[in-house]
């Protein structure tokens, strides 16, 4: 499989703190990595690093970032807005604050599009209809024309991830898009994700603390503890035979249910 993002030996800092540690993993065409954790881990971070959005008191100390063989630190901002979205697309934790409640969903849609793509709104409409349709979206036309309020928080995440992938990206960066949904919608955004890895052969990156969607979704998973990488390989792997013992210990945390 092709090469498409790799992290070398990368260490990121904030302000004077170093948040990540030697973070070495490589990501391949239609590949999905789980990268788990505790909360403060630096899962996050390391998402935002590729997307170039540590902030002014963020950077990348030391290592490489490639997407596509060449180094994402030597881009200018410029340059980064081209990748950004298009390139490589980001859902955020919560993708449903992220749009605009005084705004239509169709009207933020063609905004997005139209970032990076020349396209009249109704070229944009049907692009963005047609995929809604292919994840099995209900009554498209009502949500083109609907505010976000007017939609469940539910759908507006699911909204979220759709728009993210109108561009195609080569890249997919999902930072817990699951976590703030209940357990049917959950299992339709998973659904969803993978449905986009097959339509489009997306590589993505999922963080999440719950280990049973990266079970799920990630052929391969990344285990980090303290900006540290603890295990790294194939997710049966890590998931039935762990070497680390904070990998032991994280999935020991992990509920299970019992038959009286």
């Amino acid at each position: 499989m092709k090469e498409v993002l790799s992290y070398q030996s990368v260490d990121i800092c904030l302000g004077e703190q170093r948040i990540v540690h030697d973070v070495n993993f490589t990501l391949h065409s239609g590949e999905i990595l789980g990268i788990v954790g505790e909360s403060g881990s630096g899962k996050s971070t390391i998402l935002k690093a590729a997307m170039g959005l540590l902030g002014n008191n963020g950077s990348v100390t030391k290592g490489t970032i490639c997407f596509q063989g060449s180094s994402l630190l030597k881009l200018s901002e410029k340059e980064f807005r081209k990748i950004r979205g298009e390139k490589i697309g980001m859902i955020f934790q919560d993708a449903g604050a992220s749009l605009c409640p005084i705004r239509k969903i169709g009207s933020q849609i063609y905004e997005s599009i139209l970032a990076h793509k020349k396209m009249t709104r109704e070229e944009a409409k049907e692009k963005a209809l047609n995929l809604l349709i292919k994840l099995k979206f209900q009554d498209v036309e009502r949500i083109w024309n609907s505010y976000p309020f007017e939609l469940s928080g539910g759908m507006n995440q699911r909204i979220g991830i759709a728009v993210a992938m109108l561009m195609e990206p080569d890249v997919l960066l999902a930072d817990e898009p699951t976590s703030a949904l209940d357990v049917a919608v959950q299992r339709q955004a998973v659904q969803e994700m993978l449905a986009l890895r097959e339509m489009f052969g997306t590589a993505m990156i999922l963080v999440t603390h719950d280990i049973g969607t990266a079970s799920v979704m990630a052929d391969t998973m990344l285990v980090l503890k303290d900006g540290e990488v603890m295990e790294y390989g194939e997710t049966r792997q890590v998931l039935e035979a762990p070497e680390n013992d904070y990998t032991k210990k994280l999935l020991s945390a992990v509920p299970r249910l019992r038959r009286a």
